[in-house]
């Protein structure tokens, strides 16, 4: 039996790389990466100067100007149609089509293969017509349990895969320098999307109440209300915190480097995220994180051991002072444990030989 041949769908906005900043990019990518060295042919239709482990289907330039989704959408959504459809007829069909962009899967019936589409943001951004008439080829996964809870109701869905990180890219190198000194920095750290849901801003308010230096570091996706909130809400507390360092679209080595230094990360979404890479690279650099009890960031950290959950702003500034009693090796064990990209593509593996089938196409997956 032929090796499974995948067809992976990446959000169209953004090239896929290993200095993605994006979480869905950057879980496409880690999972790409595994199956491929696992014999899986994996094919991925992203933007051009992607960088992959298997072949690479441009659909079209990345967006460079502001607001320019839904023209980029629709030239990758028609891109990736037409070459299913040629694969197909040359002979080469894809087994499954794994979206992980977002939206793709609402033209799932366009298509003769099995679709799985993962869900990686919560139910309420979604639009509702989404979840209506789910035709037979397409089935969807989450990413964490209160996520699932969340479309339990929700036709097709076939499990949970927890997200996870190249554990080998983080490491612990900061915990004690050539002295045996500790070389963390006493400073806090927010890295991510900027934007408002994130809450940046409110990083910046924790860090003035505990009296501690912070980095704020992260990408302003090319969206009008993103930058609109940078100038309105970040900017100006940046210029009024001597102490606050801004560092924009940092490399992945410039983030190492940031969650290795940390006395801790400070994760301040408002939204009910379901789940936290960054919390999991945190972890695995030896790092504690302090975040807001929301979403499935309670199923990430583990509260008093690898962080603090803090229910406001104010919980989360006493919180800081609280960050020495926590042990590095502790956080470094956990995400060992948990959030291994190894453990992910096993699971996905394991869903991908329940869908085919499902979709009545029985086959042992070989790797």
């Amino acid at each position: 039996m032929p090796p499974l041949h995948t067809l992976y769908i990446a959000y169209p906005l953004l090239t896929v790389s290993d200095e993605s900043a994006g979480g869905a990019e950057q879980v496409l990518w880690a999972l790409e990466h595994e199956l491929a060295q696992r014999g899986v042919h994996t094919t991925v239709a992203a933007s051009a100067g992607s960088r992959i482990a298997g072949e690479l289907f441009a659909t079209g330039d990345p967006c460079t100007q502001p607001d320019d989704y839904e023209r980029r959408n629709q030239e990758h959504q028609e891109a990736v149609i037409a070459f299913v459809r040629r694969q197909a007829h040359a002979g080469n069909a894809f087994d499954l089509v794994h979206d992980m962009s977002g939206s793709f899967w609402s033209r799932a019936a366009e298509l003769d293969a099995p679709v799985l589409a993962t869900l990686h943001l919560p139910r309420s951004f979604y639009l509702p017509q989404y979840f209506q008439e789910i035709p037979a080829n397409l089935s969807f996964n989450c990413v964490s349990h209160s996520q699932a809870r969340s479309f339990s109701d929700l036709e097709g869905l076939v499990g949970v895969v927890p997200n996870g990180i190249v554990l080998d890219r983080f490491g612990p190198e900061h915990h004690a320098n050539d002295n045996g000194n500790s070389s963390r920095q006493q400073g806090l750290l927010w890295l991510g999307r900027i934007c408002e849901e994130k809450a940046p801003h409110l990083a910046l308010e924790i860090a003035a109440c505990a009296g501690l230096p912070i980095t704020l570091a992260g990408q302003i996706y090319p969206f009008s209300y993103h930058q609109q909130y940078f100038k309105r809400e970040v900017a100006p507390r940046l210029q009024q915190m001597p102490n606050a360092t801004f560092i924009t679209s940092p490399t992945f080595e410039q983030k190492r480097k940031l969650l290795r230094e940390a006395e801790a990360l400070l994760i301040t979404s408002m939204a009910d995220e379901t789940s936290s890479l960054v919390a999991m690279e945190a972890a695995a650099s030896g790092t504690p994180v302090i975040a807001f009890r929301h979403g499935a960031l309670p199923e990430v950290i583990r509260d008093g051991v690898t962080g603090f959950l803090a229910d406001n702003a104010v919980d989360a500034s006493a919180a800081c002072q609280r960050i020495v009693s926590l042990n590095p090796a502790a956080c470094l064990q956990h995400a060992r444990a948990a959030f291994s990209s190894a453990a992910m593509a096993a699971a996905y593996l394991h869903l991908y030989e329940s869908v085919v089938q499902t979709q009545g196409v029985p086959r042992s997956i070989q790797v």
